[in-house]
């Protein structure tokens, strides 16, 4: 992947992370309540643990990122949240 860096392309760059975020917001921190960051971060934690192994992206030809790039046995766990998860 080339980074464009005049501006020329830039809209191309940023399309995944853009798309990433968009997800997120719409699925997940829109439709909840945060009653503190702690809550938040564990919602978000469980929330990218569902995008990547559980749901099925239409850009992935329906699969989910963990079926194409073989990481269906790899779970995502933030460092502070690391001991709830053991």
């Amino acid at each position: 992947m080339r980074i464009s860096m005049d501006g020329r392309g830039r809209a191309m760059d940023n399309i995944f992370t853009e798309r990433l975020w968009r997800s997120v917001k719409y699925e997940e921190v829109y439709l909840n309540e945060y009653a503190s960051p702690r809550e938040a971060q564990q919602s978000l934690s469980r929330y990218f643990q569902f995008y990547n192994h559980e749901r099925p992206h239409q850009s992935l030809d329906y699969c989910t990122p963990a079926e194409l790039y073989g990481l269906q046995d790899q779970v995502l766990v933030f460092p502070t949240l690391r001991e709830e998860y053991n």
